[in-house]
């Protein structure tokens, strides 16, 4: 919920598509890769094992910067950042794997959160709960000292799992505590 990466998502599995001579991601397919683990998604779209070691390989050589020109950063995030970071920790929970650090570094914010955790962080991914508490065992938190916003089933599941009040951010279909249709709603309620 920090970027809209849709377009980048789209394009970055395309061009793995493309390159293993395989159709564009159907809807049912980007729905899933957008949300899981970057293995996961591999998992999901190849089938064959060695195939999935080849299309490792070569996601491997790619370089992530083509695909950063797609991301848009959602409005009043640095606005909400800076309030938040004056009053609250802030962390990220995230399935990105290898990309998250270029990807902060690229919007010059990763000054701004207290923790960051990906995928490669913890044994088990959102949906599971391990991000989510490697986070509160980190600031030395009990799950209700904390929220959690996302805008994903697996973000659901994860807070839900890790016992987190959770914000549902632009999903109405998501059960949470609170809906936000953009972030200057979250501001707003701060």
């Amino acid at each position: 919920m920090l970027f809209d990466t849709q377009a980048a998502n789209k394009s970055y599995y395309n061009h793995i598509l493309t390159h293993f001579n395989r159709r564009a991601l159907t809807l049912e397919q980007f729905d899933y890769v957008h949300m899981h683990t970057v293995d996961a998604a591999i998992a999901y779209l190849f089938k064959d094992h060695q195939c999935i070691e080849a299309v490792h390989r070569f996601r491997e050589s790619m370089c992530y910067t083509d695909f950063l020109k797609y991301m848009k950063i959602e409005p009043n995030l640095i606005r909400l950042l800076e309030k938040l970071n004056r009053k609250y920790k802030t962390a990220i929970a995230t399935n990105r794997s290898d990309t998250m650090e270029l990807l902060l570094a690229e919007f010059q914010i990763k000054e701004c959160f207290d923790l960051v955790v990906t995928s490669l962080d913890v044994e088990r991914a959102k949906p599971h709960p391990d991000p989510l508490l490697k986070i509160l065992d980190h600031f030395g938190i009990r799950a209700c000292q904390a929220v959690y916003i996302g805008d994903s089933q697996v973000d659901e599941l994860a807070s839900a799992a890790a016992g987190i009040p959770f914000i549902a951010y632009d999903n109405m279909n998501l059960t949470a505590k609170l809906h936000i249709r953009n972030l200057k709603e979250l501001d707003d309620i701060l």
